[in-house]
């Protein structure tokens, strides 16, 4: 794949920018929009009207104008023609996401001088990532490469770049058999359903037995998906997910946003009493299912850490071999590191859990301040995409944001 020819083939001042319909798809649409550019869905039947209706770019007959009057605010209704409501241009509706490789797909999204920006759904739809490194002809704003990483069973994944690159992990077991007496451990195997996803639970070294057999008999995992299962140190800390931006352009590292996520059902867990909680679980198992996230902020005393963590992520990508990386452009755009911040011996340290290399999935960090600290106005990661592909559509330097 020639990724320079299909970009000379753009005409780049008419630029489009896709997406999966899902994760932050219209985060990503609004920011882009914003900036000029045309939005293009690809959704999946059966999903598609919060594209292809709700969210649709169309005119708008009734807005709400503020106007000061006195010592008042007055709020009018006025008919407004030119007003447009809505973020998304056109939507592609296929019958699954991975038809989106299908030739006609793909020419009709290169006529349209589209540059994609990717999420989880390219590994989580796709049955072979390899096609979307190899077969995917079009430009994608981020890491093409980097993607594969997030998944624990790659040769090479995220725990072992985190600690290559000097960032504090959750202490690893290969079998619950070497789990510390005493310790505490989470372990994150493929639900039973939801094969995409990793179910949660605590265990010890004392009753990790009892535990596994609770989970199949609720049928949140099965034995099979228990075989790639991760055994790791449960660490207890405020959870925070630290959601950075590294811009080829300008060679700088920006903290874009803070948030937490909402688990189902956990969270309706946490709403019980400590005694109703137990009495609770002889109904339905508790469970950690991802639904959404919420904006929390950081004590500033804390944020050169982070910074510290993000820019030694930065570092280690951009070392990572041609086998791994082949384009040598190490890590582009938004990408999380998600973890706790700790209180130990009187001390705070952050611990990663997890990272995202592409749109991390919170489209509420902008409602942290961090990004208005440096650009004097809130921004979400849409945004700052909208941004970083304008600069380098008007700079003609593309090729250094897409993979």
């Amino acid at each position: 794949m020639d990724l320079s020819s299909i970009l000379k083939g753009y005409d780049q001042k008419h630029l489009s920018v896709g997406m999966l319909g899902g994760h932050s798809a219209l985060d990503i649409a609004h920011g882009c929009k914003k900036h000029g550019f045309g939005t293009v869905c690809i959704a999946r039947k059966g999903r598609e009207k919060t594209y292809e209706k709700y969210f649709k770019r169309r005119k708008s007959s009734v807005m709400v104008s503020l106007s000061n009057h006195g010592t008042g605010s007055h709020v009018a209704l006025r008919q407004a023609q030119g007003d447009m409501l809505g973020c998304i241009d056109e939507t592609i509706v296929i019958d699954k996401f991975e038809d989106i490789l299908q030739k006609k797909h793909i020419e009709k999204l290169q006529k349209m001088n589209t540059i994609f920006v990717h999420s989880r759904y390219f590994w989580v739809y796709f049955s072979d990532y390899a096609k979307v490194e190899g077969e995917f002809a079009l430009p994608i704003f981020g890491s093409r490469h980097l993607l594969k990483l997030e998944e624990r069973d790659q040769p090479y994944n995220q725990m072992h770049l985190l600690r290559d690159a000097g960032i504090r992990t959750p202490k690893s077991y290969k079998s619950y058999k070497d789990i510390d007496l005493g310790r505490m451990v989470i372990v994150k195997a493929r639900e039973a359903q939801r094969s995409y996803e990793r179910g949660f639970f605590l265990a010890s070294a004392t009753d990790y037995e009892d535990r596994v057999a609770q989970h199949i008999a609720s049928g949140m995992i099965t034995e099979e998906s228990l075989k790639g299962a991760m055994i790791e140190e449960f660490i207890v800390g405020a959870p925070v997910n630290f959601n950075f931006f590294y811009s080829p352009l300008t060679g700088e590292l920006e903290l874009l946003g803070t948030d937490t996520r909402r688990q189902t059902n956990l969270d309706g867990f946490l709403r019980m009493m400590a005694e109703d909680q137990a009495w609770a679980k002889q109904f339905t198992p508790v469970k950690m299912v991802e639904t959404g996230h919420i904006a929390v902020t950081v004590k500033e005393s804390i944020l050169e850490k982070a910074f510290e963590l993000g820019e030694k992520f930065v570092a280690q990508c951009k070392k990572l071999p041609k086998s791994i990386d082949p384009t040598g452009k190490g890590i582009i755009g938004p990408f999380a590191l998600q973890g706790a911040v700790v209180t130990e011996d009187g001390k705070e340290d952050i611990v990663i859990f997890d990272v995202s290399f592409r749109m991390p999935g919170s489209p509420g960090t902008f409602a942290t301040p961090y990004s208005r600290y440096l650009y004097g106005e809130s921004m979400s990661v849409g945004e700052r995409i909208g941004m970083e592909l304008r600069t380098a559509a008007d700079e003609k330097v593309l090729e250094k944001v897409v993979t």
